[in-house]
């Protein structure tokens, strides 16, 4: 076993052990930081595929930019319900029910299919290929997401501001 397969596995141990844990825990601060490590786990992945613009990213904007935000929404919404988030479901069972279906849909696909690993020929840098894919042909998505993201951090500055 190779370094980078033994990394892979660990890696992926953590991911799935995280995300269960952002499901499972019932305090929803908790939750969050189970979330962060699962995104963590993710630029993890990236740099082993040697995509180190999109683990980058995913640690900037995920691990950092939204799990903040929803650490922010929960002190927020605390403070404007007045008590204390806990995560509590009581859908638990049709949940567990779906979720299994899903992983037994995603394993026989891939059962199916052979197991010929192959690696797509990459002409250029990756990071001008994003960019430049995302600043030409997906500019107006890109553009409006920046807008919907302003509007949702004006949204939690007004709703943090001390009431007089």
């Amino acid at each position: 076993m190779t370094g980078e397969v033994l990394a892979f596995w660990v890696l992926a141990i953590l991911l799935v052990g995280s995300a269960l844990m952002v499901v499972l825990t019932k305090n929803l601060f908790h939750a969050v930081l189970w979330l962060a490590l699962a995104l963590t786990g993710t630029a993890g992945v990236f740099l082993l595929l040697e995509a180190e613009f999109l683990a980058a990213v995913q640690l900037l904007l995920y691990a950092g930019g939204i799990v903040t935000i929803v650490v922010f929404a929960i002190v927020v919404t605390e403070k404007l319900v007045g008590e204390r988030l806990s995560q509590v479901s009581r859908r638990i069972t049709g949940g567990a029910v779906v979720s299994a279906a899903l992983v037994w849909l995603i394993v026989s696909s891939i059962m199916e299919r052979p197991l010929a690993i192959t690696r797509a020929p990459m002409s250029g840098d990756l990071t001008q290929i994003i960019g430049e894919t995302v600043l030409t042909r997906f500019a107006l998505p890109f553009e409006l997401l920046a807008v919907l993201m302003l509007a949702g951090l004006m949204s939690a500055i007004y709703f943090a501001r001390p009431e007089d």
